[in-house]
């Protein structure tokens, strides 16, 4: 799984020597800091230091739901060491935070809503010290009934002053009464996944000199991030500062704010640096999850499959808090249909708060979810029509120009029917041998109790879609500076480098555009102009645009003299590697003898074309650009014991441009094997609201044992013409779609329902072989 990250020092990183690497877009420039990654030198926040550190610890819920009666922290001040204990009293600012919707306290202080919400946070000059203080802190409860069923929330009391319910989207499209011949129901649910980072929540607060305070995160949004702490600081966001240090993992918002305030409270407060590292299972308790959803579906169709209705009933469990809930409910309404071509539907989307762990940002929100379900009406159709479920689908399938169900009209390439055939044409995989040899390819591997003659082979499909940078109006901008001295090419952008291979991108964008081989890329801090969240594909999109225009300034800056002096315009001249040349070979010198003793800069900004809210029937131009995907799974099942293997996934894909293509291969790899851990193990368990076993133990990550052989049989290069190179984000479809397919194989092998992410064994059993 691809994992690149930002750097952490305070120095741009230099890229290895050019002579060594490939140039320009499409080429598989590898990453300046991989070494460092691979030999474990790389420093990320929990390595770093400062002189004076203290350590943190935070005091978290025992409960679910409680109301607080009182919070002494005597004991825990006059322990020797401790040098600060904060509490909801400390904040001097606004109280309240949240990406998204701002609705959670820095503290709890009158009602518990969550189980692991902070209540006090200490600072002391060992990490053993602040924990037991963090432990000495005396907290008398009321604990009250949590309200753990999203559907019990709709009548429930209150949980938060602005209630229970966060949105609620019906999606209006077409003609009510229309009916299909054909007609298929089904419920279906959703478990609750966690991003499970590589690396745990860790930080360091330092002071300054000037009563602000400088915060040294893995933030994956740091102007957001900074304009937060300032507000519960009572600073103004010029005196705090957000250093961006290496992002071990993100597949979500990465980083949890409510990690982050108490840290920057307890700086301010002793006038030491504070460091934090947070355990796995406080890292399960504190930061966002995928949201836990409930969906009802109708399906109407023509005798000959095709779609005449949809009708579908959605409920987002968001937790106790709203965060980006509103978000992913509109994703969850505009594809509840998916990449089909609907003309009538009728969706009604919910999203509601409850006390269980909270609901936010992750890879592929309110889509994936939906595509589980639409997925799986489409094989109880094929099925009620005797139709093969590839062909059911290519019937109903999207192109460029048609309307979705939200009224907005595809105007981006949608090569949906050219996905689907290519992974439905591409050959299945041989079947294993009946031999001790090929034992491990038997669910379960070799120490399995299966038999071969209870393993059935299924073949599914998937088709998913997701919207590429913010929606419903969001303003997405995103600002870069390119500097060339002395033949040395430098990017200032606060795009943070999350897993995506921005980094690599911004180099390869000014070798191509100024035939400059060395590129290096500063590290991000909230001192540079804003670049907005690393998610959605939007550093591809919205930063690498800015890096682009702002290169082609440069580009104009160093042609311009020598145009004028051969009498014609710049764009007469071109840059080939490394060599400037005019239309007539008239002109023919090197870009470093035209740079010498120049120093050349620009900034530029990228603002993509603006979209519009979804008005009360749920239509609107809501978002900028779409994705999708085709994958095709290969499963063995035990049917007596209700194990799964998957044996191979089958993957195309529309990129609009391949830039990278080696670190285009890792990001769908990772997305399709993220998603097999969606499908069959992760499930976080949270009975009555408390999380259960918050550990890489008792939370099921796929490991590379679990990896199936992916295949990426197409990648579709029909370039978005809105989008800087064309190129569209590739990681979060393969996240919904591979899900989806995984459990139409398990339909197909067992001839079960299978209604449930993640997979029960129990689901694939047959009991009437």
């Amino acid at each position: 799984m691809s994992n690149e990250a930002g750097t952490a020092t305070t120095a741009a990183e230099p890229a290895p020597a050019a002579e060594e690497l490939p140039h320009g877009l499409g080429a598989s420039l590898p990453h300046a800091d991989a070494r460092a990654k691979t030999e474990g030198t790389f420093p990320y926040a929990a390595d770093l230091w400062a002189e004076g550190l203290l350590w943190a610890a935070v005091l978290r819920s025992p409960h679910a739901h409680a109301r607080i009666v009182s919070i002494d922290t005597t004991h825990a001040r006059e322990m020797p060491g401790v040098r600060a204990v904060v509490t909801h009293e400390d904040v001097p600012g606004t109280p309240r935070h949240g990406r998204g919707t701002p609705d959670r306290p820095v503290f709890a202080s009158e009602v518990v809503r969550h189980h692991g919400e902070p209540i006090a946070a200490v600072a002391a000059d060992h990490p053993d010290t602040a924990r037991m203080a963090a432990a000495a802190v005396i907290v008398e409860y009321e604990v009250l009934d949590p309200v753990t069923d999203p559907e019990r929330a709709f009548e429930a009391e209150p949980l938060h002053p602005d209630g229970n319910l966060i949105r609620h989207i019906p999606l209006h499209h077409g003609d009510p009464g229309a009916v299909g011949e054909i007609v298929v129901e089904g419920q279906y649910r959703i478990g609750r996944a966690d991003p499970a980072p590589i690396g745990a929540e860790a930080g360091l607060a330092v002071p300054r000199p000037d009563g602000g305070v400088e915060l040294y995160l893995a933030s994956t949004d740091p102007h957001t991030d900074r304009n937060t702490a300032a507000a519960c600081y009572g600073l103004s966001p010029d005196r705090v500062k957000i250093v961006v240090t290496g992002v071990p993992g993100a597949t979500a918002d990465r980083e949890d704010q409510g990690f982050q305030l108490p840290l920057g409270l307890l700086a301010l407060k002793t006038g030491c640096p504070v460091k934090l590292t947070a355990t796995r299972e406080e890292s399960f308790l504190g930061h966002a999850h995928r949201h836990p959803t409930l969906l009802r579906y109708r399906h109407h169709a023509d005798t000959e499959g095709r779609l005449v209705k949809v009708e579908a009933q959605i409920l987002l469990d968001a937790g106790a808090y709203a965060d980006t809930s509103s978000d992913a409910l509109a994703a969850a309404v505009s594809f509840a249909c998916g990449p089909y071509v609907v003309p009538n539907a009728f969706i009604e989307g919910w999203a509601v708060r409850t006390n269980n762990p909270p609901s936010g940002h992750v890879r592929g929100e309110g889509a994936m979810q939906v595509c589980a379900a639409y997925e799986a009406q489409m094989d109880k159709l094929a099925k009620k029509l005797g139709l093969d479920p590839a062909e059911l689908r290519l019937r109903n399938v999207l192109a460029t120009g048609d309307v979705l169900p939200i009224g907005q009209t595809v105007t981006c390439p949608a090569p949906v029917a050219e996905l689907l055939q290519a992974v439905r044409d591409f050959p299945l995989p041989a079947l294993p041998k009946d031999s001790p040899e090929e034992e491990w390819l038997l669910p379960g591997g070799p120490e399995g109790a299966g038999e071969p003659g209870a393993v059935r082979r299924g073949v599914g499909y998937g088709l998913g879609m997701v919207h590429m940078l913010g929606a419903e109006g969001a303003d997405e901008v995103s600002t870069a500076t390119v500097k060339v001295h002395d033949g040395i090419a430098t990017v200032l952008c606060a795009a943070v480098e999350t897993g995506q291979g921005f980094t690599t991108l911004a180099r390869q964008i000014v070798q191509e555009t100024l035939g400059v081989e060395e590129v290096h890329v500063a590290p991000v801090d909230t001192d540079q102009p804003p670049a907005g969240a690393g998610c959605r594909g939007r550093h591809t999109w919205v930063s690498g645009g800015a890096v682009e225009r702002a290169a082609k300034m440069v580009r104009t800056q160093l042609l311009q003299p020598l145009a004028h002096k051969f009498g014609m315009s710049t764009e007469l001249l071109q840059i080939t590697d490394g060599k400037i040349t005019s239309y007539d070979g008239v002109l023919s010198t090197t870009v470093a003898e035209a740079m010498e003793g120049k120093e050349l800069w620009a900034t530029a900004q990228c603002r993509p074309h603006p979209t519009e809210p979804l008005d009360a029937s749920g239509q609107g131009d809501a978002f900028v650009g779409l994705a999708f995907c085709a994958i095709r799974a290969v499963v063995d099942v035990d049917v007596e014991l209700g194990s799964v293997r998957v044996v191979e996934l089958a993957v195309a894909q529309d990129v609009g441009r391949v830039l990278n293509p080696a670190q285009l291969a890792a990001r769908i790899e990772a997305g399709v094997t993220q998603g097999v851990g969606i499908a069959l193990t992760e499930n976080l368990r949270t009975p009555r609201g408390l999380v259960r076993h918050p550990d890489l133990t008792g939370y099921a990550l796929p490991t590379a044992l679990d990896a199936p052989d992916i295949r990426i049989v197409k990648l579709v290069e029909e370039r978005d013409v809105v989008a800087p190179f064309g190129a569209k984000s590739v990681s979060a479809v393969p996240v919904v779609t591979s899900p989806a397919a995984i459990a139409s194989a398990v339909r197909a092998a067992t001839g079960r329902p299978v209604n449930r992410l993640p997979i029960r064994p129990q689901a694939a059993v047959v009991t009437d072989r």
